[in-house]
């Protein structure tokens, strides 16, 4: 379970105070859909970053399993992104001259896995993807659909508890957004992953059971849907 208690991020830009998030409460329980939508600035990216433990907030609390984050150590705060969490990002961020077994295995080679072990689970997440016949192939050798199937099936390496996905269709053409969308499902459905989507598209956030919507760092609606 992830809560949030009066949640806020500050930052200036020259004279100016951007409240990014400003005072955002939420409780999201285990093996929930969650979509995060809201226009460009309204700070669901922030908030992704902060429930991941990538970014540390200015006041409020984040609370996940009854841990508060910010309490936890580097090293432990590091030991909660490569274990409890999977992100999937927009923009990929594969390694160009890594194969895409190896992308995968990068989260396990840090977790210290034996190499036979790490390219086990590697090879058994890019199948369960539908990547089983790329896996030998560098990034720039796959379409934009199949390098944002390496990044989900390396968010899925460590056998994370939360799934968080930023725009994770935002550079696929609709068809192929369309594709990765429903994997998203099968594996919230199959998994029991907790799934977290920003998103600006009301389509991909109409997919996810819940909807939360932001504007200017506040919490305007949440709601089933």
């Amino acid at each position: 379970m992830i809560q949030t208690e009066q949640l806020r991020k500050h930052y200036r830009m020259g004279e100016e105070l951007v409240r990014a998030l400003d005072g955002v409460d939420l409780r999201i329980e285990d093996g929930e859909s969650v979509a995060v939508l809201g226009p460009s600035g309204s700070g669901k990216s922030t908030l992704l970053h902060l429930l991941g433990g990538l970014d540390t907030p200015t006041a409020g609390r984040i609370v996940v399993d009854g841990e508060e984050l910010a309490l936890l150590g580097r090293r432990q705060l590091a030991r909660y992104r490569n274990e409890k969490v999977g992100f999937v990002f927009q923009s990929f961020y594969l390694q160009p001259h890594l194969t895409a077994l190896e992308n995968v295995e990068l989260p396990l080679k840090l977790r210290g896995l034996a190499r036979r072990e790490r390219r086990a689970l590697a090879a058994a997440r890019l199948e369960e993807v539908g990547l089983g016949d790329r896996m030998h192939h560098r990034p720039g050798e796959l379409s934009g659909g199949q390098r944002q199937r390496v990044s989900i099936a390396r968010a899925l390496a460590g056998e994370p508890r939360f799934l968080l996905a930023d725009e994770p269709t935002g550079n696929l053409d609709s068809r192929t957004g369309a594709a990765i969308l429903e994997l998203f499902m099968r594996l919230h459905r199959e998994r029991g992953l907790t799934v977290i989507t920003v998103t600006h598209d009301a389509a991909v956030a109409a997919r996810h059971a819940r909807r939360i919507e932001l504007l200017d760092g506040r919490v305007v609606r949440d709601s089933p849907q």
